[in-house]
Parts: structure tokens; C-alpha cells; sequence
């Protein structure tokens, strides 16, 4: 099982950036597929899920400036940013659950067994 993150880059405030992660190996059609980011000397925290039986969840931080979307059919998983700040400079991963995940779990990083390799963020002022 693979997933391959892309879109990554540095921006100045304000800007948008589109992430992308493609899975391959196995299909997440029925599990959350969800986004984490880490920065510097800080814990990974959870920034957005989506499940098709679930629907959306997002971290407070990052509500009303991201969107995360997927094509279930390609099995891939979008993170829409915009009116990026540099509050949001990190190291993004996406995440792949499983069908059984409770909503509850969604933003636990330790319930997901499949990870992207992570890709730099950057926003300077």
C-alpha cells in the first residue's frame, strides 16, 4: 500500500495551496481518509477527515479556510488551503483508515495504519 502525497510548496500569506494524495494497493473507499501536518518541535495534530458514511470533520484552526475532497473512484484525497498563514508551516501527511475507524477516532493520529511519505508547507509573511 502506497500513498503518494504532492503539491507542497512556500507561499506567502494569504495564498492557496492544493495538496494531493493519490493511494494505490488498496482501496479507502469505505475508511477515512484524513490529513495531519507537524511542526517544528511540535506533536502531529490533526487538520481535516473525510469519510463517504461520515462526512467532514476539521480541526477549529483550519475551519472555513480548507477543504478536504476526494475521488473515491481514483481513491485520492484532497486538502484545499487557502488564506494560508504562516501558523500553517508544516510537514502535511495523509493519512488512510479503515472501514471499522469510529468517527470518535478520526483525528487520532496513532488509528491510522497507512501514511504518505509528508510534504513541506511553508507560508512566510
Amino acid at each position: 500500500v502506497q500513498l503518494q502525497a504532492s503539491g507542497g510548496g512556500s507561499v506567502h500569506t494569504g495564498s492557496s495551496l492544493r495538496l494531493s494524495c493519490a493511494a494505490s494497493g488498496r482501496t479507502f473507499r469505505d475508511a477515512p481518509m484524513t490529513w495531519f501536518r507537524q511542526a517544528p518541535g511540535k506533536e502531529r495534530e490533526f487538520v481535516a477527515a473525510l469519510s463517504r458514511s461520515r462526512g467532514h470533520r476539521y480541526a477549529d484552526s483550519v475551519k472555513g479556510r480548507f477543504t478536504i475532497s476526494r475521488d473515491y473512484a481514483g481513491n485520492t484525497v484532497y486538502l484545499q488551503m487557502s488564506k494560508l498563514e504562516p501558523r500553517d508551516t508544516a510537514v502535511y501527511y495523509c493519512a488512510g483508515g479503515s472501514p471499522s475507524m469510529i468517527y470518535s477516532s478520526f483525528p487520532t493520529a496513532t488509528a491510522y495504519d497507512y501514511w504518505g511519505q509528508g510534504i513541506q508547507v511553508t507560508v512566510s509573511s
